[in-house]
């Protein structure tokens, strides 16, 4: 659901827009300093954004670049909220290197240390990495 005001705070609008679970989540990144509104750091998570705002923050291992479109007046169902806001994330490129990244780090060992003995399809598997070094 969109309002018709002119302006919204910060933490608000992106737990409307159901980038984060809780309002209190919002409201911890934004303090921290890890949001820009327009290019610059933002502190307060009291921040009002306007319609055509860009917002840069981590969020899951990416970067990512929203243009605030409309204002919302409650937090709705996900694909009301994806009316809110435009995704300007060249978030292809990103996905591949986390996918890359996570093949690397699961194919070593996946069992804690100390786990005990590898099974016989694991030990296979680390063998077989092993030999292509």
């Amino acid at each position: 659901m969109k309002i018709e005001q002119d302006h919204q705070r910060l933490d608000k609008w992106l737990w409307c827009a159901r980038f984060f679970k809780s309002r209190a989540l919002a409201t911890k990144l934004v303090s921290a300093g890890r949001v820009r509104l327009s290019g610059k750091v933002i502190v307060k998570s009291s921040q009002l954004i306007r319609k055509g705002d860009v917002l840069t923050f981590p969020q899951g291992g990416f970067i990512r670049v929203v243009k605030v479109l409309f204002l919302a007046a409650r937090r709705g169902p996900s694909p009301e909220a994806q009316l809110l806001f435009e995704d300007l994330s060249p978030i292809e490129k990103q996905q591949a290197e986390n996918r890359e990244l996570a093949e690397f780090q699961g194919s070593i060992s996946d069992r804690e240390r100390g786990g005990g003995r590898p099974t016989k399809d694991r030990r296979r598997a680390i063998d077989r990495l092993m030999r292509r070094d």
